[in-house]
Order: C-alpha cells, then structure tokens, then sequence
C-alpha cells in the first residue's frame, strides 16, 4: 500500500499500538504521546502558576483560529462546546423555526442529531424522514421537502457504518429552496478534508475525541456568519457583544457577538484545548488529505481481505461513498467477545461487527484481523466435524457467502460461508 505519509513514526506516538489491534476510532481514538504532554504542560501551568487564566484565554483564541484555518472558516465563526450533541442542540434551538414548519432528516442517522430536532416538537415543528441507503444527496430530499420544510440536518459520515454523504449536492439544494442545512461532522472531522464553505452547510456540529485526537469533552460549533437571526436558547455574559464593566447584569445591555461566540457560555475545557493545539500540529504535520487516502486505501485492501473469507460488508463498497468505517458481517453476539479475548479493539454495530481505522492502522493489522476471524472458522469446523462424528450426524446445511444464520444453528454453519 502506498505510504503518504512516516506511519511508523506515527505509530510511535501511539503505544497503543504495541498492546493491542485498535481499530475503534470511530468511538475514541487512543491518546498519544503528544496530546498527553500537552495536557500536563496544562496541568504543571496551573500547578505552578496557581492558574495563568490570561496566558488560558490566549490559548483558546489560539487553538480557535487554528480550527478556523482547518475547516476553511473565519474566526468569528467557530465556538466551543461541550459536544456534538449539545452543538445539535444550539443549532435546533437557534433556528427560527415556528409551529408547522417541518425538518427533514435520513432515518437512523446518529440519534443525538435526531432527538436535538425531534424535541421541537413542543413548538409545532414536525420531523420527516428520508430512508437510509448507500447514497444520499440532493434527488434523496427532494420529494420530501414541501413549501414548510426549513432546513435539512444530516451527518457528513454515518456512525454505524461510514456513508460518506454527498453534503456540498444537498447544500446547492437547500440554497436553491431556501433551506438552512445543519451537518454533524464528528466522524469526519480530522480525518476527511472538511472545508465548510465547500460543502456549504449553515450550521456544523462536532466533538474531538474521534479524528481530533482529543479526550471527551470539547465540542466545536460553525455558524455561517452571514446567516442572520439565529438565537441562543440560554445567554451569559460571555455570549454579549459588550459585557457590562461592573457585572451587573441590566435588560439594556444584553446585545448578542455578531458571530458563534454569541453560543458560549465561558469557563471551556481548558486541557482539552490544550491538546487540541499538539492534535492539530500533528494532523497539519501529515496533511488531513493524505489521512483521507490513508484509511481508504486501508479500506481497500480490508473488503479485499474479507472478499476472500467470504466476510461480508455492510455498508457502502464504492470509494467515494465511504470513509474510514467498516461495518463486518459478522453476529455481534458471537464475535465481539472473541476480539476482545484476542486484543482486538472493534465496536459492536447495528448490522455487525464495526472497524474503523485511524492514521496509525496498517495493512500488516488488517491481515492479522483477517487471520483471527478465519483461525475462529477453523477451530469451530474441526470441533463440530468431531461433534458430528461422534453422533453420525450427515445433515447438509446450505449458505450464502457472507451471511450467518441465526442463533438456533450451530455456530460452525454460520461461520462457513459458501457459493
């Protein structure tokens, strides 16, 4: 596989690596080596300096034009959260949406993005649904939305099984219709190239504890600073244009910044922006285009690789459509308790078993993988062979490569796979 980039000198910063195969990214990426020393150089600051909350607040400002120049943003349109969900939330609640007005959605999408959207309900607003399928863009909404539809709301990657979604042909359609479109990037963020006035969305939420590199805890909000009318749900003096000098809260002075800061609330997770600032010297040291051709071509050579056990693949196989997520065809209840007995990090998933791959993932892992899903075979052939000897039991079963049968048949017959 080609090499864009010292995966060996990447793999360093991460001594996960050396313990185990960690293919579970697209849940949390393990910490590395200079994340976490950015983290104690937060800490001994705060230690030794009884927490310098000026040289903080400078950092923040820092790391926030740098999360700016990643995704293509001005300044003033990038604030900090907590998370994806509550990023969700703001964007729910800031939209000027009445009693009638309707949102539409892609069925099983993450739930957080839906229930931010689904307790508006309260105001009148109705939800409708477009169902899931390998691709979606502009044509999948287009007999869904009716002169009431205000805005369409959709992840750019899907958590459950890596649709890359066709987010730049959706915005030239909600442009055409006048519709607000608000992106859940957090399986995307860090890990495909994410340029907000490229893919046009209004509004994009994420965390950074997946393709950021960065602990739980520290979410990021885009606001298209040429969208007018968008209100915070609750206010603080660090959301106003211009804080009252003595802290007295007044009813006159309560005006709005101009841009996302308008959404904070003050007091951010501080450690966590500090490792935001060593993740983003990394990516920016290896090029989030050159992570992209990465993990695709690692997805590549994984459905190559379980194209010959005869494993199947849910979710998109066309290039283009996917990401860094790969969902196996494989009963959840059968196998995830045995990568886990054999150091494998993977995810249960809606339809199996879900690996997803992260800078350091090589294809040397992918063929270890490969090699303990068909050693698993193995062993279970030979043990129901004898087992079938031992009572002369000749019954035939049939298959289809890559299904399983369910639970009421022996484990060996779901696990062969044949024409």
């Amino acid at each position: 596989m080609k090499q864009y980039f010292d995966v060996d000198a990447i793999r360093r910063e991460f001594p996960i690596t050396k313990q185990m195969l960690y293919f579970d990214s697209a849940f949390q990426t393990p910490l590395a080596a200079c994340v976490k020393a950015e983290i104690e150089k937060f800490l001994a600051e705060g230690f030794m300096a009884a927490g310098p909350k000026s040289l903080w607040l400078e950092r923040v400002e820092q790391v926030r034009a740098r999360i700016a120049a990643l995704l293509g943003a001005d300044v003033s349109e990038i604030a900090f959260t907590k998370n994806t969900s509550e990023g969700l939330n703001i964007a729910a609640n800031a939209l000027p949406l009445k009693s009638g007005d309707n949102v539409v959605m892609v069925h099983g999408d993450h739930p957080n993005n839906t229930y931010a959207f689904l307790h508006l309900h309260r105001k009148g607003v109705g939800i409708r649904f477009i169902p899931m399928t390998e691709v979606i863009n502009a044509q999948s909404f287009e007999s869904s939305i009716d002169e009431r539809t205000r805005a369409i709301s959709i992840s750019h990657v899907t958590f459950h099984a890596g649709h890359r979604f066709d987010i730049a042909d959706i915005s030239r359609l909600c442009r055409q219709r006048d519709l607000y479109l608000v992106v859940d990037a957090m399986q995307s963020i860090g890990i495909l190239p994410v340029n907000v006035k490229t893919l046009g969305a209004s509004l994009m939420a994420c965390g950074s504890h997946k393709g950021l590199l960065v602990p739980q805890g520290l979410g990021l909000l885009y606001c298209d600073k040429t969208i007018d009318g968008l209100e915070p749900a609750y206010l603080a003096a660090a959301s106003l244009a211009e804080p009252p000098a003595d802290l007295i809260a007044r009813p006159d002075c309560m005006g709005l910044k101009s841009g996302a800061g308008r959404f904070e609330l003050g007091n951010y997770n501080l450690p966590a922006i500090y490792a935001l600032s060593a993740s983003l010297d990394l990516i920016d040291k290896i090029g989030v285009e050159n992570i992209e051709k990465h993990v695709l071509d690692l997805g590549d050579y994984l459905i190559a690789r379980i194209d010959e056990i005869g494993v199947g693949l849910v979710g998109p196989r066309m290039r283009e459509h996917r990401s860094h997520i790969y969902v196996l065809d494989l009963p959840v209840d059968d196998w995830h308790a045995y990568f886990s007995s054999n150091n494998v990090r993977v995810s249960p998933e809606r339809g199996g078993i879900r690996a997803s791959f992260a800078m350091f993932n090589t294809t040397d892992e992918i063929d270890r993988l490969a090699d303990l899903i068909q050693r698993r075979d193995r062993k279970t052939l030979r043990a129901q062979s004898v087992a079938r000897n031992s009572i002369g039991d000749n019954t035939v079963h049939s298959h289809h490569k890559g299904k399983y049968q369910d639970s009421s048949i022996a484990e060996a017959d779901r696990l062969k796979p044949i024409n």
